[in-house]
């Protein structure tokens, strides 16, 4: 197993979508990249902390490749809105990939790379160091299939959780 961490806007989406993919085998939303030795949601969300919405994506290489899972990651946010994805604004909604080694920082430089083809305008997605990583209140777990009718989640959510399931059916779980 391997793992990730990234940042794309609030966890919720990335969480959502990850978990529809085959090889994932574990997905953890939490708070990453800032200086408040024990984040919770409210502070993080005062965009003070330092801290994004982050998910921790656990996958097997031998059934979704690396490639695939940061493909997705650049397929389901806009990494040219610097600090925000749509109506959520702010340093803690940052595009950003934390590696934990030299190897991962080589891969999402390459991934931030390929993603500037697909895309207009500048990436601005940030390859920061892992520090700590914080899990989110239990409730942010899983949320989008908790709360399937939450606004946000009907709105936001499930189009980024459709998008990729068209676009990299391969992947997909039955």
């Amino acid at each position: 197993m391997e793992s990730y961490v990234l940042a794309g806007g609030c966890f919720w989406c990335l969480d959502a979508v990850y978990r529809t993919l085959r090889g994932v085998h574990g997905v953890v939303s939490g708070y990453t990249g800032g200086q408040t030795l024990h984040p919770d949601y409210e502070a993080v969300c005062t965009g003070t902390t330092g801290h994004a919405e982050a998910v921790r994506v656990e996958f097997d290489p031998e059934v979704i490749p690396r490639d695939v899972i940061l493909d997705v990651f650049f397929s389901l946010h806009d990494p040219t809105q610097l600090n925000r994805q749509g109506a959520d604004v702010g340093t803690q909604y940052r595009s950003a990939m934390f590696p934990a080694n030299d190897e991962q920082r080589e891969r999402f430089e390459q991934a931030r790379t390929r993603a500037a083809e697909w895309w207009p305008g500048e990436i601005v997605t940030t390859i920061e160091p892992l520090g700590a990583f914080h899990d989110a209140e239990e409730y942010h777990q899983d949320f989008f299939a908790k709360n399937p009718g939450q606004g946000y989640c009907l709105a936001v959510a499930l189009p980024k959780v459709n998008k990729i399931r068209r676009s990299y059916s391969e992947y997909v779980l039955a």
